[in-house]
């Protein structure tokens, strides 16, 4: 994973500080209008970031995800909310992430452009699939505050399980960064052991259901400065 164009460092003289990388989280329900439930993993013991934790998927923008093709783009409200070339990368960074910690696909068919694939993309470009951003909504965005041994400015996007290509159910080419992969009843949630962060984005998520689609405002966690700031992006 690599340094998202917005990474910050800290100013001369200044004690050193984790840069801040662009990132990516998506947030996977079913059943959103019955009994909502949501798709979170638990973050191993050793790691550097959030260990034990349990967590939606996701992770950091890659340079490569800025050169994905999308099988279909964000919607015009969540593009023009993230900035068109931006939003295409963190939708493809999101989408890339869900599939590589739970092997599940927001996928359509497609045919990747000539030239090479890159590595992470490979296995969809022989399976003729593309990323699909169109059931993504932008809902929340937080900033991890200093002091963390990473920080992320991470977007996070609302998902129907509708939109997937293939059994919800199969995680069988997932990889080891999440285990107990599970659908988690949304009212039972927020009894796992959580950020903070995924406590607040959870609830935001249930005071809008049934509704998935973007919110009238995006509400932002800000710790990039010296003071936390909560505000809610137009």
């Amino acid at each position: 994973m690599s340094d998202g164009p917005g990474a910050r460092a800290a100013m001369p003289g200044a004690p050193a500080r984790a840069p801040i990388r662009d990132a990516a989280t998506v947030i996977l329900l079913r059943d959103a209008a019955t009994a909502p439930r949501v798709l979170m993993g638990q973050r191993g013991a050793r790691a550097a970031f959030l260990p034990n934790k349990v967590v939606f998927p996701g992770g950091a923008v890659d340079s490569a995800d800025r050169a994905v093709p999308l099988g279909a783009p964000l919607g015009q409200v969540c593009s023009g909310r993230l900035g068109h070339g931006a939003g295409a990368a963190l939708a493809a960074a999101a989408i890339r992430e869900l599939a590589e910690e739970t092997g599940l696909r927001l996928a359509c068919p497609g045919r990747w452009p000539a030239g090479p694939v890159p590595e992470a993309w490979t296995s969809w470009a022989r399976a003729g699939h593309l990323p699909d951003a169109r059931g993504l909504s932008f809902v929340f965005r937080a900033v991890t505050p200093p002091g963390r041994p990473r920080r992320f400015d991470a977007r996070f996007f609302l998902a129907d399980a509708r939109h997937l290509l293939g059994d919800p159910d199969d995680f069988s080419d997932a990889c080891d960064e999440l285990s107990n992969l599970q659908w988690v009843p949304l009212g039972e949630a927020r009894g796992r052991d959580l950020p903070f962060i995924t406590e607040v984005v959870l609830a935001e998520v249930a005071a809008r259901l049934p509704r998935l689609g973007p919110p009238p405002s995006v509400p932002f966690f800000d710790n990039s400065g010296t003071r936390s700031e909560f505000r809610r992006m137009p």
